[in-house]
């Protein structure tokens, strides 16, 4: 949702904006194969009741609906991301992050496919346009392991704690589902900053390396 909005965000701007995904695990102790159903998950890490659960769920796919997400939460499947993590930064060596992001993220959200699944994220990423024995091979092995670690301490580092998190130019953060108003207002001011003011006439004196031409 929160990427949804920046990209709702980004067609209202008329500015170059450069976007990288980055890996974050929300709970990287989760194992594979989760029986349990997401209302269970969180009413036993919050200490609220299954209807509890199911309301604040509920209200997310509400807001979802308002960005044309369609979060099909009743039959979504948990698992570890580890993998499916790896996947992406490994699209991204070919080209194919955002397409394989996204691809993975409707899987889970909206298809309730299994993304913790070596099988399932092999057929995502032939829909995306990537091989399907080079992805097998990089799964079975622990390709991408590194790389998805160093995003994970980047985003200590920083203090990142939940998603959805931005990053801008290194020096401003955007957190929480914050609405597309409010993303543009942001990344309006970011750029307001970044732009550079002439404020002499270009009949002065221009110097350089080698000297200075006198107009």
């Amino acid at each position: 949702m929160g990427k949804r909005r920046l990209e709702d965000a980004l067609k209202q701007l008329n500015h170059p904006i450069e976007v990288t995904y980055r890996s974050y695990e929300l709970d990287p102790t989760m194992g594979r194969d989760i029986k349990e159903s997401m209302y269970e998950t969180l009413a036993k890490k919050y200490g609220m009741s299954i209807a509890q659960a199911k309301a604040n769920v509920e209200r997310v796919v509400q807001m979802a609906k308002e960005v044309g997400l369609d979060y099909q939460m009743d039959t979504l499947i948990q698992t570890n991301t580890f993998d499916a993590h790896r996947l992406t930064l490994y699209a991204k060596t070919q080209g194919r992050m955002k397409e394989m992001t996204e691809r993975i993220l409707r899987a889970y959200f909206t298809e309730s496919k299994h993304i913790g699944d070596h099988e399932t994220l092999t057929e995502l990423a032939v829909e995306v346009g990537l091989h399907r024995e080079e992805v097998a091979k990089m799964l079975a092995s622990d390709e991408m392991s590194d790389v998805v670690r160093a995003d994970e301490q980047t985003a200590k580092q920083y203090g990142v704690t939940g998603v959805p998190f931005f990053l801008i130019n290194k020096k401003y953060a955007l957190t929480g589902a914050q609405s597309t108003e409010t993303v543009v207002q942001a990344l309006r001011k970011v750029i307001a900053e970044d732009e550079i003011t002439v404020l002499n006439s270009q009949d002065g004196l221009n110097c350089d390396d080698d000297g200075c031409e006198i107009p």
